[in-house]
């Protein structure tokens, strides 16, 4: 989905909602890690069992170029490309797709996919959190 709609703005907004609401910020930490790793996980599984096919499918038959640059990105870093994938932006939704393609063993891909989701999460949640704290106490 985020290839479609960015989640990195609405996830910062949450933070400073998590803050303002007053709830628990790891419960709401561990929804968005994972639905990030499930996100991924999905992905990979699909465009494992459907190979190419899933690159005719829309949105991605839509966003060849970036299916391309993911594929490259991939190529070069392997395994590094699954967990920093996550961090940069057009690649987060296509780096797990490119790994499915490539068959990248399962149990390699979800330790970099539960990893990175759960620095991503933090990461991601953090600075609306702190900013809203600091700004109304």
């Amino acid at each position: 989905i985020s290839l479609v709609v960015p989640a990195t703005g609405i996830l910062v907004g949450v933070g400073g909602l998590i803050a303002a609401a007053g709830l628990d910020f790891w419960l709401v930490w561990a929804a968005a890690t994972l639905g990030a790793i499930t996100g991924d996980w999905v992905a990979y599984d699909l465009a494992f069992r459907f190979k190419d096919r899933i690159t005719r499918m829309w949105p991605f038959s839509s966003h060849a170029e970036l299916i391309a640059g993911g594929i490259r990105f991939f190529e070069r870093w392997g395994l590094a490309a699954v967990f920093g994938g996550r961090f940069f932006g057009p690649f987060r939704a296509v780096v797990p797709i490119v790994a499915g393609l490539y068959a990248m063993p399962w149990l390699k891909f979800q330790v970099a996919n539960v990893v990175s989701a759960a620095l991503w999460a933090i990461g991601i949640l953090t600075p609306g959190f702190l900013s809203v704290r600091w700004l109304f106490g």
